[in-house]
């Protein structure tokens, strides 16, 4: 082998080394990629559930954040210990504040609308509530079909659309996103897609974006001591549009 060719082998394995590097350093989130995508937009917010303790909002408020989404309810009959707590003194900030349900795929839409429903009252201003679409447990290893998921979803959506007025957001992994919502049905909603390493450039529209579950910020204090980041597409007055009326 030439000294030309073994120098240019070097160089080729010293940049897979290093391109190697860079990746694993981004997959362990040493290197946040998304802090440069998510600086594109200006209004900033926060999900919360339980897992943040108690939280004071007066001061989780004041860390340059515009809106908050809290965990309201689970399946047809769990409910977020914290929710009405959070929910009234969330009320008490500039923020908007919404509230989402984590969707069950052992129970009917409809039980999971009416649960939502019963749970979190219907008020001017809020945004519009959130079906958080995801796997979990089992599921992960073992996704149910789109076909029995699906339907169930969209019965969801539709009763909580005919009683707070606004179309639903749905909130998806990327995986959840590909399985369920990519060229169905429930393209039709508003999506709001997680993706903690990269801008979510796989869906074709978003209006709210999870950028990041490891920021900390002031003003909770479970046992997470992460919260989870995010953004939405638009202004201020495109976010206000959003609200139930």
């Amino acid at each position: 082998m030439s000294k030309t060719l073994k120098r240019a082998v070097i160089i080729i394995c010293i940049c897979l080394a290093l391109c190697i590097a860079f990746l694993a350093l981004c997959f362990f989130k040493v290197i946040h990629l998304n802090g440069l995508f998510s600086d594109d937009y200006k209004l900033r917010g926060v999900d919360i559930s339980n897992y943040q303790g108690t939280v004071d909002w007066q001061k989780l408020s004041s860390q340059d954040i515009d809106f908050a989404y809290i965990k309201a309810t689970e399946g047809s009959s769990y409910t977020d210990e914290r929710f009405e707590y959070n929910l009234s003194e969330a009320l008490k900030t500039k923020l908007y504040i919404g509230a989402y349900h984590f969707f069950s795929f052992d129970s009917s839409g409809i039980s999971q609308a009416e649960h939502f429903i019963k749970t979190v009252p219907k008020r001017s201003g809020m945004l519009p509530p959130v079906i958080d679409l995801e796997y979990y447990g089992d599921y992960f290893s073992d996704p149910k079909d789109k076909e029995d998921v699906i339907p169930e979803v969209i019965a969801m959506a539709d009763k909580l659309e005919a009683h707070y007025g606004v179309k639903p957001v749905i909130y998806a992994t990327g995986k959840s996103y590909r399985k369920y919502i990519k060229g169905t049905e429930l393209e039709r909603y508003p999506l709001w897609i997680r993706n903690v390493y990269i801008k979510p450039f796989f869906a074709d529209e978003w209006v709210f974006w999870q950028y990041a579950d490891d920021n900390k910020l002031e003003g909770y204090s479970g046992d997470e001591e992460n919260i989870d980041m995010n953004v939405f597409f638009g202004n201020e007055e495109q976010l206000k549009n959003m609200t139930i009326n």
